[in-house]
């Protein structure tokens, strides 16, 4: 039960996972944006024959590898914590979440750093256009690679494709498409990936908008600018697209998290949208950190339920409704899903000492009450304190309507660029260049928002509905985690440090031969 649990352990564990993840996630958009934005310049480069264009790709592609070569650090250590802090994770799911890494590693990685040679040390040894073949096999490869991640992510949201072996007690795959296809994985790979170019284009806008302030490389920037400007306003388009397709599948596969993330504590028919708001305390539980309500609010009415269920009437249930049950609308309380937890739980023991006992009968009863309840299984272990059950609302809340309204602000300024851009007076507009700089932090901060929601909303599952995050991980030293949790912490932060001033470096210097 509850109390059997480590939780400075397990607050540690999560922490240090979250700093590897937060901190790899830093340099992977960037990568798999400018990857495509280095592509695009390449093929005008051999279109045209035009050397500036190839200086434009040759720039660009220094701060895209300075950026690949972290990333890669970052990612293989996050890799190797799922062995060493989440072993009872690996165990439990890790016949159906490692097939994805497998595919990630020897296929789609592979392709990356093979190409990624040839991209860097190709120029001149080999035709314009097998160069240009390995340029778009290492974005290709790059974002190939993105897939399998999300994919196993998108898993953990909304596990699908396995059955559940009471020999072994854990889950294995019976069939890998519908890991692959399902609606959440598809909706997360495209909005993760878009997002990711979004902020590539912001990037590549800022850093030139820094030249055009400098009166550097002028003609350089202006074409840069124009590349990951309609680049840029695919993508953003795109992204809100995707995103609104995420939030659909989050309103139907994980309604609590979307509940906390809409800060929707009563359910209603015709809910409305909450544009701008400011949560409190709730009267009706004041203590209860999660229970909120707002203390303003401005409110779209109807369009929650419209954008959830294309139904401007449909019920969308809040967190009461989901801890408390709503008989109307077929919702059962929580009490009841733990119930059936505790017969999954208790099922499974029985049907394990059956076994070894070789009483067959009760070990085919067994397994048929936990066959009945399997669905339920995570929740048997929260008889103690139910109101876990509930994911921080106001992280979910704010960071998800930061991320809604960074996304808008990049859209109209991407715009605004390109109609400047198209006038002739990008270089008289000093205000919007200097907002086109400030905005490469504000991507970064909405990139990391968008993980933030769908990490700690789907919290206290590992695994929605099936694993608890408490019963994911290993049984080792608390002190253990908390000393490799600083040691990352410096080790993330220098290579940090390193990257940004290599950037800046690079930036600095400029591109080569000129270019005004």
């Amino acid at each position: 039960m509850q109390e059997a649990f480590d939780f400075a352990l397990i607050d540690w564990s999560r922490g240090q996972f979250a700093l590897t993840a937060m901190f790899h996630w830093v340099f992977v958009p960037l990568t798999l944006g400018l990857a495509f934005i280095i592509a695009i310049m390449e093929t005008i480069y051999v279109k045209t024959g035009k050397e500036e264009w190839k200086r434009m790709t040759k720039f660009w592609m220094i701060l895209f590898g300075v950026n690949f070569a972290i990333g890669v650090a970052t990612g293989i250590i996050m890799e190797f914590e799922f062995g060493t802090n989440w072993s009872n994770y690996s165990w439990f799911v890790g016949d159906i979440f490692g097939a994805p890494l497998a595919i990630e590693g020897i296929l789609a990685f592979f392709l990356e750093s093979t190409f990624i040679a040839v991209m860097f040390f190709g120029w001149d040894k080999i035709s314009k256009r097998a160069h240009l073949t390995a340029t778009w096999l290492t974005a290709f490869g790059a974002n190939i690679s993105a897939l399998w991640i999300l994919v196993a992510n998108a898993w953990m949201q909304y596990p699908v494709g396995m059955r559940f072996n009471p020999e072994m007690a854990r889950n294995e795959m019976y069939n890998f498409w519908d890991v692959v296809f399902s609606p959440v994985a598809i909706n997360k790979f495209l909005h993760t990936v878009s997002s990711a170019y979004t902020l590539a284009a912001i990037f590549v806008i800022g850093v030139s908008a820094w030249y055009i302030l400098k009166g550097r490389h002028i003609r350089f920037a202006k074409k840069s600018i124009l590349v990951a400007a309609v680049f840029g306003l695919m993508a953003i388009l795109y992204t809100i697209v995707t995103g609104d397709g995420s939030a659909r599948q989050v309103a139907r596969k994980q309604p609590m998290k979307f509940a906390a993330m809409e800060g929707l504590f009563k359910g209603s028919e015709g809910a409305g949208l909450v544009a701008i708001g400011l949560l409190v305390s709730n009267e009706d539980d004041p203590e209860n950190e999660n229970y909120k309500d707002f203390g303003f609010k401005i409110e779209i009415p109807n369009l929650l339920s419209y954008m959830a269920y294309w139904d401007f009437n449909h019920f969308i249930p809040g967190i009461r409704d989901l801890m408390e049950g709503n008989p109307k609308q077929g919702i059962p309380p929580v009490s009841e899903k733990i119930m059936r937890g505790r017969l999954a739980i208790d099922a499974l023991t029985d049907y394990k000492q059956a076994r070894k006992a070789g009483d067959e009968e009760k070990a085919m009863l067994a397994e048929q009450t936990l066959e009945e309840n399997i669905q339920y299984f995570g929740y048997g272990y929260f008889e103690k304190d139910p109101n876990h059950l509930v994911p921080s609302v106001p992280i979910s809340f704010y960071s998800f309507h930061l991320m809604v309204a960074l996304g808008f602000w990049f859209l109209a300024l991407i715009l605004i660029i390109l109609v400047l851009l198209y006038k002739g007076r990008l270089e008289s507009s000093r205000f919007w260049l200097r907002a086109a700089i400030w905005s490469i932090p504000l991507a970064y901060i909405a990139s990391q928002s968008g993980w933030v929601l769908a990490e700690m909303g789907r919290q206290p599952w590992v695994i929605q509905d099936l694993m608890p995050t408490m019963t994911a991980v290993s049984q080792i030293d608390a002190g253990m985690v908390q000393t490799t949790f600083w040691i990352f912490l410096l080790l993330f932060g220098a290579l940090l440090f390193a990257e940004i001033k290599i950037l800046l470096k690079q930036i600095n210097i400029g591109p080569k031969e000129g270019g005004q």
